[in-house]
C-alpha cells in the first residue's frame, strides 16, 4: 500500500477515471428506485466561489448517500447564462456577451468537476444556447395563447440622461443616482410585457402537497398577501361621472374616512389637478419617482403628500373629504388608491396629524368616553359615528357596511392580493427575445411556434448608455407581419427576465438535446417531480415562486400531472469570511477554493465545509478548522494503511471485538440518520470518533479499548482480521459521499472491487449498535462529581446505589441530608442535597 497521504495525485486520477466510466450518468427507466436530486445551478460569473462549495458539496454527498441507499440518482448541473453582468462585459470590454459567458463556462466546469461531485454532465444545461431558449418562447406564446402573458404600463427606473431603463443593481446611492453617469434616476411608464400569476395567488397559498421550510412558506404567503375586504368607488366632487376605486379591509372604518390618498403616478392624478396646485404636485411627483417601493413604505419615512386641489365623496354619508398625492400609495398594489381612516390607521394617523385633518373615531375602543387619540385604534370594539351601525360590535358593523355598500351598487365584496402579475420585460440585449411582432395593420402578432426560435443578432452593436441594442439593429427589429405579410412590422425588442429561465429549467435536463419539445415526457413520467432541491433562502420570493407558478401553469397545459415543481426544500446557510463578515473583494476576506484545493485538496475543502457548522446556519471560515480536517483524513489514511501490530490470539480479544463492532454499527446509525436530515456536521464528528477509535486499538494493541469497554483486555485485539476488516470496510463506506476521493483510493488499496460508489450503504444491527457499557455522570447539586461504567441496562435503584455509594460523592455530602436523587436513564444521576 502507499504510506503517504497525497490527495492532489489521487483526486485528479480519479476524477478522470470516474468521467472516462461515465459512473454517475443516471439512466432513464432504470429498474431502481428514482431519486431526482437537484441543486441550485450557478451563473458563470467567471469563478466559482467558495460559497458555491458550500451549496454545492453537501448536496453532493446528499445525492451520493441516497445513490449508495439503492436509488437511481439524478443529480444534474448547467448555468443560468443570461443576465446583466455579460451585457456590462461587453460595453466595458468590447466583449461579445455570447463570448464572455461561454469562456467563464468553460472555467467554471473546470472548477466544478475539481470538486468531485457526481454530476451528471450528459444533462448540462445553458440558458443561452438557443437550444435552450427556445422554449423560453414556446412557452411565452402558450401563455399569450390562454390569456396568460399580457403588455401594460408599468413603472421602470429611467436614466434621463442616457434615456434608458436600469436595472435595479444600475440605481446606485442614497439619492438615486445612475451608476454610469450620475444622473438623478426617476419612474417612467412604459409598455411592457407581464406573466399573470395572479391567477394562480389561491394555490400558491396551498403548501399541503410540499415539504418545504416553515420560513419560505411564510414569505412567500406575506408575498402573495391575501386580504379580504371591499372595493368601492368614490366619486370626484365637481366632475361628473368621474370616480375612482379603494380597496379596504376596515369596511367597519368607512364612516371615518376624512381625506383620500391617491399614489404620484395615478392616471387621475394630472386630470383632477387644480390649476394653482399643478406645480407642487408636479415637483411632489418627481420626488416621488426618484424613490424606490421600499423606501416609499419605510416605517421609518416621514409621511408627507399634497393636496391636489379636489375632493372625493364619502358615498356612505355623503361628505366631501380632500385628495392628497402621497407616495406611501404604490399604484402597483391595490387600486393604487386608498380611503384616509386616520383613528384607525397608524400611517394615516400621522398623516392627518401632519396635516391637521380631522381625525374621527368610528371603532370605539373599551371605556372610550370621546377623548382623542395619541395612535390610531386599530383592535376591535364598539360602532361609533357610523349611521345604522352605531352600537354594534366591529365584527358585525365590519359585515353590516360591506353588505350595505354592495346593495347600494357601489362597492363589492372581494379577495385582494399584494402579489401583483410578474414583469418580464427587460430592456437588455443578453436575454431571451419576446416572440412578438406589432404590425400597423394587425396589431400585436404572435410570432408563430413554426418560426422559432427568434435568434439574438450576434452583430449586436453595444453603446455606453447602456441601451439594448436590439432597439437600433434593424436587420432584427424590421420584420414582415407574420400574419399579413406587410414589410412594415417590427419585432418587440425587450427580451425577458432570466428568472424565466430557471422557473423550468429542471425538465429541460430530462432531455437538454431534444428540439422537439421542451423535454421528453416518457423520462417526465419517470423522473419528476424533482424529489429533493437545495439552494439559498434569499430566493424564496423569487425563483422559488415563480417555479411553482410555472409548474402550474404546465401543468394546465397538460404537460405534467402535478402541481408542485419539488417535493421536498432545504436552504443552507452562508459562509463568511473569517472575519465574521459578509465576503467581498473590498473586505479582503475572500476565500479562494482553488487555493484551497491546490492547499489541502478537494476532500479536505468539502469536509471542512460539512463539518464547520450546521449547513442551514452556515457561518465563518476558520483557517485552523480545515486544518483539523485535513489532520483526520491523514489519520484515516493512516488508519486504513498502515499494517496492525502482529501477535497471537488472546483471551481478552472477544471482548476488544465486541466493543469494535458496537463501535462500527453505532456509528453506521448515526451518521445514517445524520445524513437523512442533512446534519453532516455531526456525521463527519462521528467519523471522526470512530477513526480515532480504531487508530486507539491499533496503537495500543487493545489496551486503549480499555476505559471505553469498562474490561480488561489483554493482549492483541481484532487489528487485523474479519472484525477489523468489518470496521474498516464500515468506514470507508460511511466516508464516500462525503469525502469521495480518499474513500476510493483506500478502497481500492484494500484489494476491494472498484467503484466504491457503486456500493451499498452499510446496514446496522441495532442489537449492535446498542452499548453494553455506558458512563454514568453522577452529579451533587448539578456539579460533576464522579463518573463510572455501568451497564447500559442498569436498573435506576440500581443508578442510585452506585451514586450514593461513590466516595467521592460522598466528599461532598458532608453529612447532609438527601432530598432527592434524580436518574436520567443511562446518563447521569442527579445528588440534591439540603
Amino acid at each position: 500500500m502507499a504510506q503517504r497521504y497525497d490527495p492532489q495525485g489521487i483526486e485528479q486520477k480519479w476524477q478522470a477515471r470516474w468521467e472516462a466510466d461515465r459512473l454517475y450518468h443516471a439512466p432513464d427507466f432504470d429498474p431502481q428506485p428514482k431519486f431526482y436530486f437537484l441543486t441550485m445551478y450557478p451563473y458563470p460569473s467567471g469563478d466559482l466561489h467558495i460559497g458555491h462549495w458550500y451549496a454545492m458539496s453537501p448536496s453532493d454527498a446528499a445525492a451520493r448517500f441516497r445513490r449508495m441507499q439503492g436509488y437511481n440518482v439524478m443529480f444534474p448541473i448547467g448555468f443560468d447564462a443570461f443576465g446583466l453582468p455579460a451585457e456590462n462585459a461587453a460595453i466595458q470590454h468590447g466583449i461579445h456577451p455570447y463570448t464572455w459567458t461561454m469562456d467563464n463556462i468553460e472555467g467554471m466546469r473546470r472548477q466544478l468537476r475539481s470538486m468531485g461531485a457526481m454530476w451528471d454532465w450528459e444533462r448540462e444545461v445553458v440558458t443561452c444556447d438557443p437550444d435552450y431558449y427556445t422554449w423560453n418562447q414556446w412557452f411565452f406564446l402558450k401563455m399569450y395563447e390562454r390569456g396568460l402573458a399580457y403588455r401594460a404600463l408599468a413603472p421602470v427606473d429611467w436614466c434621463p440622461q442616457d434615456n434608458t431603463t436600469l436595472a435595479r443593481e444600475q440605481v446606485v446611492g442614497e439619492n438615486r443616482v445612475c451608476e454610469r453617469c450620475g444622473t438623478p434616476v426617476i419612474k417612467k411608464n412604459l409598455k411592457q410585457w407581464f406573466l399573470k400569476i395572479t391567477a394562480y395567488a389561491d394555490e400558491l397559498l396551498d403548501f399541503s402537497r410540499i415539504d418545504w421550510p416553515e420560513r419560505v412558506q411564510v414569505l412567500q404567503a406575506n408575498w402573495i398577501g391575501k386580504s379580504v375586504g371591499v372595493e368601492f368607488a368614490l366619486p370626484v366632487k365637481g366632475h361628473a361621472g368621474k370616480s375612482f376605486a379603494v380597496f379596504t379591509t376596515r369596511p367597519d372604518t368607512a364612516y371615518g374616512m376624512t381625506f383620500a390618498v391617491l399614489a404620484p403616478e395615478h392616471p387621475l392624478v394630472d386630470e383632477l389637478t387644480a390649476p394653482d396646485r399643478q406645480h407642487e404636485v408636479e415637483a411632489y411627483k418627481y420626488k416621488a419617482a426618484r424613490a424606490s417601493d421600499i423606501e416609499r413604505l419605510s416605517t421609518e419615512k416621514d409621511r408627507d403628500g399634497v393636496f391636489i386641489g379636489a375632493y372625493a365623496v364619502n358615498p356612505l354619508n355623503d361628505e366631501p373629504v380632500p385628495i392628497f398625492v402621497a407616495d406611501y400609495v404604490l399604484l402597483t398594489y391595490g387600486t393604487g388608491a386608498i380611503q384616509g381612516v386616520p383613528a384607525h390607521d397608524q400611517r394615516d394617523f400621522e398623516f392627518a396629524r401632519k396635516y391637521g385633518l380631522p381625525i374621527r373615531v368610528v371603532v370605539a375602543p373599551p371605556g372610550w368616553r370621546g377623548e382623542e387619540l395619541t395612535q390610531a385604534y386599530l383592535a376591535e370594539g364598539t360602532m361609533v359615528n357610523s349611521g345604522p351601525s352605531d352600537g354594534l360590535p366591529s365584527p358585525q358593523g365590519w359585515q353590516r357596511i360591506a353588505d350595505e355598500m354592495e346593495r347600494r351598487g357601489f362597492g363589492r365584496q372581494k379577495v385582494n392580493y399584494r402579489l401583483h402579475d410578474w414583469l418580464i420585460s427587460r430592456q437588455r440585449y443578453w436575454g431571451t427575445p419576446i416572440p412578438i411582432v406589432y404590425c400597423k395593420t394587425c396589431g400585436t402578432v404572435p410570432v408563430p411556434h413554426a418560426d422559432l426560435p427568434v435568434l439574438l443578432p450576434m452583430d449586436a452593436e453595444f453603446r455606453p448608455t447602456g441601451e439594448s441594442p436590439l432597439r437600433y439593429h434593424d436587420g432584427f427589429r424590421k420584420v414582415r407581419c407574420p400574419q399579413c405579410g406587410g414589410e412594415d412590422a417590427e419585432r418587440e425588442t425587450d427580451t425577458m427576465d432570466t428568472f424565466i429561465d430557471s422557473s423550468w429549467y429542471q425538465y429541460r435536463y430530462l432531455s437538454p438535446h431534444d428540439g422537439e419539445r421542451p423535454f421528453d415526457p416518457q423520462a417526465g413520467r419517470y423522473w419528476l417531480p424533482v424529489d429533493q432541491y437545495t439552494g439559498g433562502i434569499e430566493h424564496a420570493v423569487m425563483h422559488l415562486l415563480y417555479t411553482r407558478f410555472w409548474t402550474k401553469v404546465m401543468r394546465d397545459l397538460g404537460l405534467v400531472d402535478f402541481a408542485e415543481p419539488m417535493v421536498r426544500l432545504y436552504n443552507q446557510g452562508i459562509v463568511l469570511g473569517p472575519d465574521g463578515q459578509r465576503m467581498s473583494k473590498s473586505r479582503g476576506n475572500v476565500v479562494d477554493p482553488d487555493e484551497q484545493v491546490r492547499q489541502y485538496g478537494t476532500d479536505t475543502v468539502r469536509g471542512y465545509l460539512m463539518f464547520m457548522r450546521p449547513w442551514d446556519e452556515g457561518g465563518p471560515w476558520d483557517p485552523k478548522g480545515i486544518e483539523g480536517v485535513h489532520r483526520w483524513l491523514h489519520r484515516v489514511w493512516t488508519v486504513v494503511t498502515e499494517p496492525a501490530p502482529a501477535a497471537g490470539r488472546a483471551a481478552g480479544e472477544a471482548a476488544t471485538e465486541r466493543e469494535v463492532r458496537h463501535r462500527a454499527h453505532a456509528t453506521i446509525k448515526r451518521v445514517t440518520e445524520d445524513l437523512e436530515q442533512f446534519r453532516f456536521n455531526t456525521a463527519i464528528a462521528a467519523l471522526m470518533e470512530f477513526t480515532n477509535f480504531l487508530q486507539g486499538v491499533k496503537a495500543t494493541g487493545g489496551q486503549g479499548v480499555k476505559a471505553m469497554a469498562g474490561q480488561e483486555v489483554k493482549g492483541t485485539p481484532a487489528a487485523s482480521g474479519k472484525v477489523w476488516d468489518e470496521a474498516v470496510q464500515a468506514l470507508l463506506l460511511m466516508l464516500a459521499p462525503l469525502v469521495p476521493h480518499i474513500a476510493e483510493e483506500l478502497w481500492t488499496q484494500t484489494g476491494r472491487p472498484y467503484s466504491i460508489h457503486q456500493q451499498a450503504w452499510p446496514k446496522y444491527d441495532a442489537g449492535l449498535a446498542r452499548a453494553e457499557m455506558v458512563t454514568l455522570v453522577i452529579q451533587v447539586n448539578g456539579k460533576v462529581r464522579d463518573r463510572v461504567q455501568v451497564r447500559a441496562d442498569i436498573s435506576e435503584a440500581d443508578a442510585k446505589r452506585l451514586a450514593l455509594e461513590s466516595e467521592k460523592v460522598g466528599k461532598f455530602l458532608d453529612g447532609r441530608p438527601v432530598a432527592e436523587v434524580i436518574v436520567v436513564p443511562g446518563r447521569l444521576v442527579n445528588v440534591v442535597v439540603r
